[in-house]
């Protein structure tokens, strides 16, 4: 499944770059940026579930993922 909050873009390559490019960068869009207010009737998660992804709403939640792994 892919991340609907990942993006990629494409830097520019100068020829006199010292260090190999980068060809392709990736970030993670906060949720809130594509969903500006919250709708009414948005699911909930439970309590302790809210307390353990750090929000109550699981449309405003986004997962940290490590790229060391």
């Amino acid at each position: 499944m892919v991340n609907p909050q990942l993006r990629a873009y494409r830097p520019f390559i100068g020829p006199f770059d010292p260090c190999p490019p980068v060809r392709v960068k990736t970030y993670i869009i906060p949720p809130n940026l594509t969903m500006p207010w919250q709708p009414p009737d948005l699911p909930q998660f439970t309590p302790c579930e809210a307390l353990k992804y750090g929000t109550l709403w699981p449309a405003y939640f986004s997962p940290y993922e490590s790229r060391r792994c």
